[in-house]
């Protein structure tokens, strides 16, 4: 069963050089009980626990309708933004919230044609010369040429000023570097920064746990391989074959897979004394129901729960950030505003209800503040064939996956496969978040699945075949040929697919 705990005072706590070493005392047996009897009702999920709200007041200097108005916003404008990135296609630059309550979507585009669309969808458009898939070949040519540069740590798109960024302890050297290699000047902008982030050592997400005698880290979100339970968290905080406890210091589970440096996760598969739950938070703050893990938009205020610093909130600023950090280089991870503490490494980030990642390193703290990186959830779930936990949804029908930017229906009969958009499917040219979810439908049982082109045949990625018939599928992919295909295991009747692409 799930528990819950307080953090217990006096931990002394030293960091080295990938661990977290501290003076181990008993840990107390228990802790006040979370919720674990029933199911959350549906229209719980939305509504965020105190300790949530109280962070995004203090991080982002909201009152409480000013937070909660925030948050609405960003539920409303969010599939409009996936819906226009789709409708854009190559020329798409990148969206990004604007206003201290995200009241404006801004969409860059570089086609002047674009304008009118993007007006008409209630966002607010911008030219530029560069499209998103310009400025990551751009930032794969930076990220190749300061492979070996320690000084300039932190690299990432900026889609608000249209540039690859650089983050260096030493700006002159960096830019030398860069124009030997042919880098174009006017794509990349250099700023001397004495940033310098590091892996933040420390079952509902957010708990502490331990690998051996030193090493504190914070459980991620709850996650399913088969029918092995578990939990993902930062690849630095244990090897592959490590073994864990919990909290309580009873034995908790395995390290089943890791990596780092390159990227910075793994997952813990955990004995049957260990029940996950769909939860985020403890303690006096509060829990935050995960429903899914649809990406936010950049300029989205986003919380992360750690065991050392428990809520703090900001906002998600780039997306596809390298790191150097002093034992290499890790791509794919997500900026963020957030600050955090040593010991809060692999706890949860999330946005409304919605997984975002996993906690990898920072710099700063909760003191004087920071920036905090995240390694994205679904990149996490496709690498290791894991299916995120989240809260059942009762009693819904067709049609109830209607924040999704498209919504296919249809019939099926009993044993009988359709596909969207067509048998030959969608061309993609981007990395990123293939999303799909297909809604309760009593007394039958629909699969969805993904599917992708091979140049021979078509090969299932990623797929959801649960029986309680509600679907969910988030694959981080990339570029290609793909189809969704809903398959009726057994009933007939009408369906209602919602997705994102194209």
């Amino acid at each position: 069963m799930s528990r819950r705990h307080v953090i217990a005072p006096g931990c002394v706590l030293t960091i080295t050089a990938l661990t977290l070493t501290l003076a181990v005392a008993p840990a107390a047996a228990t802790r006040p009980a979370a919720q674990t009897s029933g199911t959350p009702a549906a229209g719980s999920v939305r509504k965020p626990p105190p300790g949530m709200v109280q962070a995004l007041q203090r991080d982002l200097r909201l009152n409480r309708v000013q937070a909660e108005t925030r948050l609405l916003n960003e539920a409303r404008l969010t599939p409009i933004e996936a819906s226009l990135r789709r409708r854009i296609g190559d020329r798409f630059a990148g969206a990004w919230f604007a206003g201290n309550l995200a009241q404006v979507l801004v969409v860059a585009t570089t086609d002047p044609a674009d304008p009118s669309l993007i007006t008409a969808l209630d966002a607010r458009p911008l030219v530029v010369g560069r499209s998103l898939l310009d400025l990551e070949a751009v930032k794969a040519k930076v990220d190749a040429a300061l492979a070996h540069d320690r000084a300039a740590r932190v690299r990432y798109i900026d889609v608000r000023t249209n540039k690859v960024v650089i983050l260096s302890a030493k700006a002159a050297e960096t830019i030398a570097i860069l124009n030997a290699a042919d880098v174009d000047p006017a794509a990349v902008q250099v700023v001397t920064s004495d940033e310098q982030p590091r892996p933040l050592y420390d079952l509902i997400a957010g708990d502490r746990y331990y690998v051996g005698a030193t090493t504190r880290c914070s459980a991620g979100f709850s996650v399913t391989k088969g029918a092995q339970n578990g939990f993902v968290s930062a690849g630095h905080c244990g090897k592959p074959g490590s073994a864990t406890v919990g909290f309580n210091r009873r034995p908790q589970g395995i390290v089943k897979d890791s990596a780092f440096p390159g990227d910075d996760f793994s997952w813990v598969a955990v004995n049957n004394d260990w029940t996950p739950q769909p939860l985020v938070g403890n303690g006096t703050g509060g829990t935050m129901s995960v429903s899914g893990r649809r990406s936010a938009v950049e300029g989205s205020s986003v919380c992360r729960f750690g065991s050392i610093s428990g809520w703090h909130c900001g906002t998600i600023q780039q997306r596809d950030t390298s790191v150097t950090y002093p034992q290499g280089v890790v791509d794919h991870l997500t900026r963020t505003t957030v600050c955090a503490e040593p010991g809060d490494s692999g706890g949860p980030f999330i946005s409304i209800e919605q997984a975002q990642g996993i906690t990898s390193g920072g710099s700063g703290n909760c003191t004087s503040g920071g920036f905090t990186y995240f390694q994205p959830i679904s990149e996490i779930l496709t690498a290791y064939g894991l299916t995120l936990t989240t809260v059942k949804i009762a009693a819904l029908g067709p049609g109830s996956c209607t924040s999704y930017p498209r919504l296919s229906t249809g019939t099926l009969n009993s044993r009988q496969s359709v596909y969207w958009p067509h048998d030959h499917g969608f061309v993609t040219t981007a990395t990123g978040t293939y999303s799909a979810c297909l809604p309760n439908n009593p007394g039958r049982d629909y699969d969805l699945y993904l599917e992708k082109w091979n140049g021979k045949a078509w090969s299932t990625v990623a797929a959801s075949e649960s029986p309680s018939s509600y679907e969910q599928i988030d694959y981080f992919g990339t570029p290609g040929r793909y189809r969704y295909r809903v398959y009726a295991e057994s009933g007939s009747g009408p369906y209602a697919l919602g997705h994102d692409e194209p």
